[in-house]
C-alpha cells in the first residue's frame, strides 16, 4: 500500500505524519512552529520531507489560500503566512510528487475518505470558524472549478440590500452571519433589538463586547437572549446550507471547524430536508479534527 507524507501548514504550526491510501495515519504525528519567512518555511518543509523520504511515495500539503490548477503553488494572499509565501513552487521540494491543496478541500477529502462522510457518494463539507470555508467531493473527485477556486461559500451573498458589512469589505456575505464572527454579529444585533436583552445575564455588558463564548455559555444557563441569538445564527446557517443542498445535491453534509460542536446538526438536517427541492441529505459533525488537513492532503496526493 502506498504512503504519503501529509503536511498541514498553518499560521502558527506545521503538522505532519505518514498516511496510507485508506486515510489512516500510520506514524507518529509531529509538529513544528511555522517559520516567520517564506524562505524559512521552504527550508523547514524540505527538511521534514528529507526525514521521511525513504518511507513515502508522495507528499501532500494542506494550506490556506487558493491553489493553482497544477497543485504546485498557493495563488492568493494568506494573511496568517509571511510575504512571499505565494511565490513558493512546492513541486521543487523534492523529486517525488508534491501536491498542494486548499485546506478546506483537504478537510473535505479527509472526511470523505475516512471520516463522517465515509460511505457517501457526494459530500459537502462546511468549515465554520472565524469565517466559513467549503469543499465538495463527488464520486471520489474534488470539485475545483475553472481555476481551482471553487467553493468560496463564505462569500455567498444572502441578502441584496446591504444590511451588514463583511470583513472582506463587501456586504452580506454568508460568513458575516453564520460563522463564529457571525454569531458575534448576531449577539450585537440582538442586544440592540431583542427585548429579552433587558433581562439577560449580559444586560450590563457593552453590545460590542459580547462574545461567542458568552452566547454559548448563556444558552447553558437558559438565558432567553442567548437562546434567541443562537437560534437566529442557526437560521442563517440553514439559509446557506439549504441553498447549497439544492445546488450540489449532496447525500451528506459534514460540518467542521471551531464552531461545529455548537451546531444542532439534527435540527439542520430536519429543516433542510423539509425545505430542499432535491433528495434528502444527512448532516453530520466532522470526526477527523485537527488532523483533517494532513490526512486530506495525503489522500489527494495519493489519488
Amino acid at each position: 500500500m502506498k504512503k504519503a507524507l501529509g503536511i498541514d501548514i498553518g499560521g502558527t504550526k506545521i503538522l505532519y505524519g505518514i498516511v496510507n491510501e485508506e486515510g489512516e495515519i500510520v506514524s507518529d504525528i509531529k509538529k513544528i512552529p511555522t517559520p516567520k519567512t517564506a524562505d524559512e518555511i521552504y527550508l523547514a518543509l524540505k527538511n521534514v520531507i528529507a526525514q521521511y523520504y525513504d518511507e513515502i511515495d508522495v507528499v501532500g500539503l494542506s494550506s490556506a489560500g487558493a491553489v493553482n490548477l497544477e497543485n504546485t503553488r498557493v495563488l492568493s494572499s494568506t494573511p496568517n503566512l509571511p510575504d512571499g509565501y505565494n511565490e513558493i513552487d512546492f513541486s521543487t521540494l523534492c523529486d517525488k510528487k508534491v501536491y498542494v491543496e486548499n485546506d478546506a478541500n483537504c478537510a473535505c477529502a479527509a472526511e470523505y475518505k475516512n471520516g463522517a462522510g465515509k460511505g457517501f457518494n457526494t459530500v459537502l463539507m462546511i468549515t465554520i470558524g472565524t469565517g466559513i470555508g467549503g469543499g465538495v467531493i463527488s464520486d471520489g473527485k474534488l470539485f475545483r472549478g475553472a481555476k481551482g477556486n471553487a467553493l468560496e461559500v463564505g462569500s455567498m451573498k444572502i441578502f441584496a440590500d446591504k444590511r451588514q458589512k463583511c470583513t472582506c469589505g463587501r456586504y452580506d456575505c454568508w460568513e458575516s452571519y453564520a460563522s463564529g464572527t457571525g454569531l458575534k454579529n448576531c449577539a450585537k444585533t440582538g442586544a440592540l433589538e431583542y427585548p429579552e436583552f433587558q433581562n439577560s445575564i449580559y444586560k450590563d455588558k457593552n453590545c460590542n463586547e459580547i462574545t461567542t463564548y458568552d452566547i454559548t455559555d448563556g444558552m447553558q444557563k437558559n438565558d432567553a437572549y442567548s437562546i434567541k441569538v443562537f437560534n437566529q445564527w442557526m437560521e442563517y446557517m440553514f439559509v446557506g446550507l439549504v441553498s447549497l443542498t439544492d445546488i450540489f445535491n449532496p447525500d451528506c453534509i459534514v460540518i467542521s471547524g471551531g464552531m461545529c460542536s455548537f451546531v444542532d446538526v439534527d435540527g439542520l438536517e430536519k429543516k433542510i430536508n423539509e425545505e430542499s427541492v432535491v433528495t434528502n441529505v444527512t448532516v453530520k459533525r466532522a470526526t477527523t479534527g485537527n488532523n483533517a488537513g494532513m490526512i486530506g492532503a495525503a489522500v489527494l496526493a495519493l489519488g
